[in-house]
């Protein structure tokens, strides 16, 4: 038994405590309150007081491709140019880079993670293994969503099937407590509807959570509702026909009964009201990813119409190929920010539902919510501790505020899964950091050659 307290403890599910108290039993929280109470219901508890510092839930980032983690800033010069851009790194990942490689690469940027507060992944793989067993070796939570290859061909949908199925089949056996899997079709206009139909089956049978990229573009709209624009020219570069459904991404899905399996829809920048009230009654679910959208210049999801539909959202960061860093602290500020400054806004979104988003809103977002995202008696000790004594944080007025408006990844002390420690005042508890970094060092070098 351990007590962890410090000045604000926030359990999201409730009001800040302050001088407030976590107990934890091995993997569980067994109470919070204030520290002067656990301390007398727990004397024979060790007791950690962290002083100026908030102790809460660990961030959850509902979206990553941890896998392509050393194509971060390698593609920054094309990224006006979305061909380019996925040409450049497609043919890297090809030509380059081994699989050892990739799977040091998704080593990294989840290690990155759990430096930033991060104690849950939604993560997407190509190659599937390599993130599965980075998420394993650091210690974190999540789910691996194992992806499709470019499948667009209904006449091919039972062979693409079934070797997904074997991909995802062979990571299943080796699914732990706290990293399980799920697959991913790509996107609506890289799979086929036969395809898609297949994966919605299995997945509603088998209880199988899967994600999909959705309404991402201007180039993705374009392409959905009148089948022209840059994907068209994509297609006929590889002699490739395409039948537009002439509704939007989110229609499609629906009408085809890929909603039925309440998938997580990443992005969601180019959706209408329609698509919103379809995502709202299928209780299919959101994942933000406001810097990599701006990044790109895709537009900004509307935040704010999600959260008054009550949609079950959470924030990701996209690979770090397309927004550079992973810290939900940050992307939760820029949420903010883009949303206040929405066109159409009809309030100021506030930061205790935004700090509620990026942990809570996560792991409902990822159908986690029964086991993290809230500190309460019975879940699961996933914790982060984040220090509140940088001049540029005081004085703190309200704990949300501070948290949202002046800390970053760079403030976060201690990340706790299960109650086991995985990185503590710039320490990684499970890897050779040093080593990690010389790896993605050679990386590197053997990308530029």
């Amino acid at each position: 038994m351990k007590i962890l307290s410090a000045d604000y403890l926030l359990p999201i599910s409730s009001e800040p405590i302050e001088n407030g108290a976590i107990a934890i039993d091995e993997t569980k929280i067994v109470a919070v309150g204030t520290t002067g109470k656990l301390a007398e219901k727990f004397p024979e508890a060790t007791h950690e007081n962290f002083g100026e510092a908030v102790i809460m839930p660990g961030f959850v980032n509902c979206h990553s491709h941890l896998e392509i983690t050393a194509m971060r800033g390698f593609l920054d010069d094309v990224e006006e140019d979305f061909y380019s851009w996925l040409i450049k790194l497609t043919l890297t990942r090809a030509e380059k880079l081994t699989e050892k490689n990739v799977e040091n690469a998704a080593l990294a940027g989840a290690f990155e993670g759990a430096r930033a507060g991060v104690t849950c992944f939604g993560d997407i793989g190509r190659l599937g293994k390599a993130g599965f067993e980075a998420l394993k070796t650091i210690g974190l939570r999540g789910v691996l969503f194992q992806e499709t290859e470019f499948s667009p061909k209904n006449e091919e949908a039972e062979n693409d099937f079934a070797k997904l199925k074997d991909k995802f089949l062979d990571l299943r056996e080796n699914e732990t407590e706290l990293v399980k899997v799920g697959l991913s079709p790509h996107a609506p206009y890289t799979v086929s509807r036969k395809l898609f139909e297949k994966i919605t089956e299995y997945a509603i049978e088998k209880n199988v959570k899967i994600t999909i990229h959705v309404s991402e573009s201007n180039q993705e709209k374009d392409f959905m509702e009148s089948g022209a624009g840059f994907f068209a020219g994509v297609y006929e570069n590889l002699n490739l026909e395409w039948n537009a459904p002439q509704t939007s991404s989110v229609e499609y899905l629906a009408d085809i009964g890929v909603l039925r399996a309440k998938p997580l829809l990443a992005h969601c920048v180019k959706v209408s009201n329609k698509d919103i009230k379809l995502i709202q009654a299928s209780d299919s679910r959101i994942a933000h990813c406001p810097k990599s959208n701006a990044k790109f210049g895709h537009g900004i999801a509307p935040l704010e119409k999600f959260l008054e539909r009550k949609i079950r959202v959470g924030f990701g960061s996209d690979s770090v190929a397309s927004n550079n860093i992973c810290d939900i602290a940050e992307e939760a500020r820029f949420a903010t920010l883009f949303a206040r400054n929405a066109a159409n806004r009809k309030r100021f979104l506030i930061a205790k539902e935004i700090i509620e988003t990026a942990t809570l809103g996560g792991a409902r977002a990822l159908g986690l919510d029964p086991e993290i995202g809230t500190l309460e008696a019975g879940k699961q000790a996933d914790v982060i501790v984040i220090s509140l004594g940088n001049i540029a944080q005081m004085p703190v007025h309200d704990v949300y505020s501070a948290l949202l408006f002046t800390s970053n990844a760079r403030d976060v002390k201690m990340t706790m899964v299960a109650g086991l420690e995985i990185y503590r005042d710039g320490l990684a508890k499970r890897i050779d950091e040093a080593e990690i970094k010389m790896e993605m060092k050679a990386i590197a070098e053997k990308m530029r050659r």
